[in-house]
């Protein structure tokens, strides 16, 4: 993860330059390496979306005109992209099919990464003084500690992630350390 950023918004935009790089790693890379840099961006990606979805999505609700609107979409497409980062598992790394996937994948989280930073984190940064960004930062930071390291759709809420986090979130560092793809 990144640790430079001191409010939640500019952490949460330095992570999104970090999807970004992960894309461009994956796409430049090959069999075992090409493997090894998704399963990275997986995990980058997951834990990330777990933060939004459990510190600043509910923020944005209580805090932003229109929040829930904005929320339902942002969460809409999270789940999108979580069901296709999970069929990307599935599928030889160095396939037809995974390269159509993934850069089916990469369009949509790169839009929505930008949705979010004008439609979430920019209004949040205008009505949220820096004690509470900073205090948000502070919070992505322990939920990224605990998020689950795979993409489970279905689980966008904070109150979803709150029950099934902790049990998936163990599941899935167990199952990369079995399997050695985290």
């Amino acid at each position: 993860m990144i640790s430079s950023g001191v409010d939640v918004v500019s952490f949460l935009k330095e992570q999104h330059h970090q999807i970004k790089a992960g894309f461009a790693q994956v796409k430049a890379a090959q069999g075992e390496q090409r493997r090894t840099a998704f399963y990275a961006l997986r995990r980058l990606l997951a834990v990330h979306e777990t933060a939004e979805e459990e510190i600043v999505h509910p923020a944005a609700r209580k805090s932003l005109r229109d929040g829930d609107i904005i929320v339902e979409a942002r969460l809409r497409e999270e789940n999108s992209a979580k069901q296709v980062l999970t069929a990307l598992e599935d599928l030889d790394v160095d396939s037809t099919e995974f390269a159509t996937q993934f850069a089916t994948l990469e369009t949509s989280v790169i839009a929505h990464a930008s949705s979010e930073e004008r439609e979430e984190f920019a209004m949040l940064a205008g009505v949220l003084n820096q004690e509470q960004l900073t205090r948000m930062r502070k919070a992505v930071n322990l939920v990224e500690g605990m998020a689950p390291t795979r993409p489970h759709a279905g689980v966008e809420s904070a109150t979803a992630n709150m029950l099934a986090g902790p049990f998936a979130s163990m599941i899935d560092r167990v199952r990369d350390a079995i399997s050695d793809k985290s």
